[in-house]
């Protein structure tokens, strides 16, 4: 601790005092924010350790305006770019975060910190210590926790799918449930018991057989003013249920879902990093082709459908 402590004194110079010392807080997602709370305040006193190598408190800044943020680069994390552009244009003394992984997952916008950094003379400061990015040995450390954190990332990202398709194969996996059927407390799937919504779905079901193609539904029901039934994403009363015109998105959301044909289907889509548009918060999904669904299971639920008018559809 001692040589460690001494090493930081050396690096740390009345120049870097005069400027900000920056606490950068931040966590992966809104439920990390919520449950766990000694995170955060671990984080928050990053300020006293500043204190302690002697920036006064009116130098001190905290940027916590992307918690519940993953830093992989997929969102835009806006106190990030803020703290980046505070770096370039020389006003941070040092950049203070619990861990490498806080600032950031993946290596494109560590090193472009690193860079800013060692132009502007700002430390980096983590758990361990403080590092000058402008000294080789600092350079590389701070290079193989970047890299290291990305791989970390990767890794816990392949064991939560790895879980996650486990489950799925066990038939443990809860789906959300579409519009028509519900789930009671046994976990079996029944129709939903409010019989207007059954007669709704099952309308745009027979008009699809019907009519072949869901353009055509949708013109059936717009031309009779026919409002459709939506039940709230993540709503788990039937009373959280409201009726909408329909649309192009409502109606190919209802005719394609394999549930309507008594099928568990997991996999039906996947993230398309080509077409990740810029600013995007969220990866850009695209539906696979049926041969390519890794789990199909029947008699999962209450059929409106047979499976061959659901195949049928999804060739269409």
């Amino acid at each position: 601790m001692t040589s460690t402590l001494h090493l930081s004194q050396v690096k740390l110079t009345p120049r870097h005092l005069e400027r900000k010392a920056v606490i950068y807080i931040r966590q992966s997602s809104p439920k990390q924010v919520r449950d766990h709370l000694d995170s955060q305040l671990t984080q928050r006193a990053l300020v006293e350790r500043a204190q302690s190598l002697g920036w006064h408190a009116d130098r001190i800044e905290v940027f916590d305006g992307d918690l519940g943020q993953s830093a992989t680069g997929g969102q835009e994390r806006e106190d990030f770019k803020a703290l980046a552009a505070e770096v370039a244009l020389g006003h941070v003394g040092v950049v203070f975060g619990w861990q490498v992984s806080r600032l950031a997952r993946n290596n494109a916008e560590w090193y472009q910190l690193l860079d800013l950094a060692a132009l502007f003379a700002t430390l980096i400061g983590d758990t361990d210590g403080l590092y000058d990015p402008r000294l080789y040995n600092d350079r590389l450390l701070l290079g193989l926790k970047g890299t290291m954190s990305e791989a970390e990332h990767y890794l816990m990202r392949q064991r939560l799918n790895a879980g996650r398709l486990s489950k799925v194969q066990r038939g443990e996996y809860v789906q959300r449930l579409p519009t028509g059927l519900v789930r009671v407390a046994d976990t079996r799937v029944i129709k939903d018991p409010d019989q207007q919504v059954q007669q709704g779905m099952e309308l745009v079901l027979s008009k699809c057989e019907e009519r072949g193609t869901c353009y055509r539904v949708l013109r059936s029901c717009q031309q009779h003013a026919i409002r459709l039934p939506r039940r709230h994403r993540g709503a788990p009363a039937p009373s959280a249920l409201c009726w909408r015109h329909p649309s192009d998105r409502i109606m190919s959301s209802i005719i394609t879902n394999p549930a309507y044909a008594s099928a568990f289907v997991y996999g039906r889509r996947t993230c398309d990093p080509q077409r990740q548009g810029p600013g995007r918060r969220t990866p850009t999904m695209v539906r696979r082709p049926m041969e390519q669904w890794p789990c199909i299971r029947h008699d999962a639920s209450p059929a409106s459908i047979s499976w061959g008018q659901c195949v049928a559809t999804q060739e269409r």
